[in-house]
């Protein structure tokens, strides 16, 4: 056996098991071994038959009897069953899948069985036990011994996973592999070796030996995307870029004519991409701040110096910059708020969506902008006479070419690497400094690892004159006194956003299903019970690009008074006129997230409210929803989130590629600042890593995976 073979070619696998493990992402021995368990439980807990419970995970001890096999009566499964009977009763036993278990055990032998109870036309029996021979059946395991249970999926059982690693440990196999930390990393915080690591995970003494293993592998992933952050960050360092060298004094001129009075975070913030802009090489920056802390504003001024500035040794033409939004309406909006930041000066702006193409200013309409063709804006691009060009990844398209492009924005796009910007400019260019923003309100832990090739900028401060949010939770005998106040604010002319965390309604046949309101049907509702004489729509993202658009177009052209929508929502659309939003089963949606919804109505003059409706009677939760009525900021809000829910309740943690694992060392501050330390020092010293091949190896074959572009 190696590493690498594939478990199909080494095991017999049911095609039922082999969907399971395609749906795991388990595919060559390698991949099974690092299939972690997420708990281990205690052989020396016994329990005897007459006190089990419905629901309860126990360990009994018996004799067995009545071994066979079958098939499933509906679905033709092959099952096998049995019973097992100790001093104070019996129970049955059923096994799907896996009918090979009633061949290894023998009729009538003293067994140890170990699973989950569960019940059927009132009678209690064991489903898809553990089950070993346990030859003295008066000293039930006085020892403590643990084992592993492992994540499952439909096909595939715990007991199943842990036979193969078994088998898998007896062949060998790991003599022969390679530990990719180098040794003095190891020694240096107490981790035991990637062998001894995973006879640990899987087969753990005690749960100081599984800690010990969790602990290490904790460390390795957040080392290695930090490494490969710092590698970019090095790489990058070594490239030319743009300089451009503003005076404060012009910069503060600009910041002037904002319709507010800059925050001292807006200050800091620009004066650090300033900073970057005068070093020669290209920038990479991640800013972060709540809705409505004024990143356009910080964005606009950035872009203010590149469109002022000429390409060196140059007394013509300007700098570019290209500013990516996620959605159409999104890149419109700040074409729009782009064209009132700058009608004052003599600078192109250009929009580039899938819809079509536009320029400001226009001859035909000197005050405001006119649709162009296509071809026409990538000429005026390409020959340099666009200075500033808005788009969605239209932008990123290879018929867009930039003659200077000095500067990169990218709004709410998770990764924007290295590549992406070299796909932005000619070969030989130089690469454009990158300016990445984000409104989703990240841990500090999470924002040092994942963005760990960008320094950090926070907008940690509201400008003057914002009203602040009232958020209230309303309970579900409250909710008429909460439907009155909504109605006086539509009477006022106001809209309102209801957000539901369903699009359609749950199937009831379907056992687990979710239920909780959707958007459809609390439409319907809203317009058939409450809210009659009012306009409702529907955004949800089973939409088209083009329906949402035309349904977010109707809201913001007050043709919708109330829209009723999935999350969808939360990033950056702005209806000023938007000053109440609903939240339904706000416990489905982590702090963060919600923080993110009722920003959507800070936008406008008027007093915003925030209506969280909770289904729920938990303490825990209520008590974790509290903490949106009385937190400060995003920031404080994420990190509470981390803390309560564990970090895969965080926002898209799926969209972030970390495991389990390493979400959890995300909430060690001390682990990443120790693995980004680690990471910082090697890059430092050996730039190219050729003194660690393993790490290099490691490195190159997970850029696919770590990138989250």
């Amino acid at each position: 056996m190696q590493l690498k073979d594939k478990l199909t070619d080494t095991f017999r696998i049911l095609p039922a098991q082999e969907k399971a493990l395609k749906k795991l992402g388990i595919e060559t021995l390698k991949d099974l071994l690092y299939h972690f368990p997420t708990r281990y439980v205690d052989t020396a807990e016994v329990t005897s038959i007459r006190d089990l419970v419905v629901g309860q995970t126990a360990v009994i001890f018996g004799k067995i009897s009545g071994l066979k096999t079958k098939k499933a009566f509906k679905k033709k499964i092959p099952m096998a069953e049995a019973r097992v009977t100790d001093d104070g009763g019996s129970i049955k036993i059923v096994w799907f899948h896996q009918a090979y278990l009633a061949k290894m055990i023998l009729d009538g032998s003293n067994v140890r069985v170990e699973g989950k109870i569960s019940s059927r036309n009132n009678e209690l029996y064991f489903s898809n036990p553990k089950i070993e021979n346990a030859p003295d059946l008066f000293t039930p395991a006085k020892s403590h011994h643990f084992y592993p249970v492992y994540p499952e999926t439909r096909g595939l059982t715990s007991n199943w996973i842990e036979y193969k690693i078994e088998t898998i440990f007896s062949s060998k196999v790991l003599e022969e592999i390679l530990d990719p930390l180098p040794p003095h990393i190891l020694k240096a915080y107490k981790l035991p070796s990637l062998k001894t690591s995973l006879i640990y995970i899987h087969q753990p003494k005690d749960l100081d030996h599984a800690q010990a293993a969790r602990k290490r592998f904790a460390f390795e992933e957040i080392f290695f995307i930090q490494l490969e952050r710092q590698k970019t960050k090095s790489e990058l360092g070594e490239k030319p870029a743009f300089v451009i060298d503003k005076s404060e004094k012009d910069i503060e001129k600009f910041v002037e004519r904002f319709p507010f009075e800059a925050t001292s975070a807006q200050k800091k913030s620009i004066s650090h991409i300033l900073a970057d802009f005068r070093g020669g090489h290209p920038m990479s920056r991640l800013l972060e701040g709540d809705v409505g802390s004024g990143k356009t504003a910080v964005a606009a001024t950035s872009v203010y110096a590149v469109a002022t500035s000429r390409p060196k040794d140059q007394k013509f033409g300007t700098l570019q910059a290209a500013y990516m939004a996620p959605t159409e309406i999104l890149a419109q909006q700040h074409f729009e708020s782009f064209i009132k930041y700058f009608r004052h000066l003599p600078i192109n702006i250009a929009l580039i969506t899938g819809s079509g193409c536009r320029k400001f200013p226009s001859k035909v309409n000197p005050d405001g902008w006119t649709d162009i063709s296509r071809s026409q804006l990538l000429k005026w691009v390409a020959g340099g006479e666009i200075a500033v060009l808005i788009g969605t990844h239209a932008l990123i398209q290879k018929s867009v070419k930039f003659k200077h492009l000095a500067l990169v924005i990218v709004d709410e796009q998770h990764r924007f690497g290295t590549a992406q910007r070299q796909k932005l400019v000619n070969k030989e260019a130089r690469i454009p400094h990158l300016l990445s923003m984000t409104a989703t309100p990240i841990p500090r832990t999470l924002a040092l690892t994942l963005y760990g090739d960008l320094d950090l900028s926070l907008l940690d401060e509201m400008p003057a004159g914002r009203k602040k949010i009232i958020t209230k939770i309303i309970s579900p005998d409250k909710r008429g006194g909460a439907y009155e106040k909504i109605r006086e604010e539509l009477e006022a002319g106001r809209q309102l956003y209801v957000i539901c965390p369903r699009i359609d309604e749950p199937d009831p046949t379907k056992e687990m299903a979710v239920l909780a309101k959707s958007v459809k049907e609390e439409a319907k509702r809203l317009k058939k019970e409450i809210f009659p004489e009012y306009e409702i729509g529907i955004l949800h993202s089973k939409m088209t690009p083009k329906e949402k658009e035309s349904v977010m177009l109707d809201f913001k052209n007050k043709k919708i008074d109330i829209l009723v929508a999935t999350s969808v929502v939360e990033v950056g659309v702005n209806v000023e006129n938007a000053s109440l939003i609903i939240i339904e089963g706000a416990e489905r949606f982590g702090l963060a997230q919600l923080h993110q919804l009722r920003g959507r109505v800070l936008r406008g003059t008027h007093q915003p409210y925030c209506f969280i409706f909770a289904d729920t009677k938990s303490a825990k939760t209520n008590d974790r929803l509290k903490a949106i009525e009385t937190a400060k900021n995003g920031f404080e809000l994420a990190e509470f989130d981390l803390v309560q829910r564990g970090a895969g309740e965080l926002r898209g943690t799926k969209q972030w590629g970390l495991s389990d694992l390493g979400m959890e060392a995300i909430k060690n501050i001390k682990m990443v600042e120790a693995a980004r330390l680690e990471a910082t020092k090697l890059v430092e010293q050996d730039p190219t890593l050729s003194q660690y091949p393993l790490l290099k190896e490691r490195i190159e074959g997970e850029v696919t995976k770590i990138h989250f572009e």
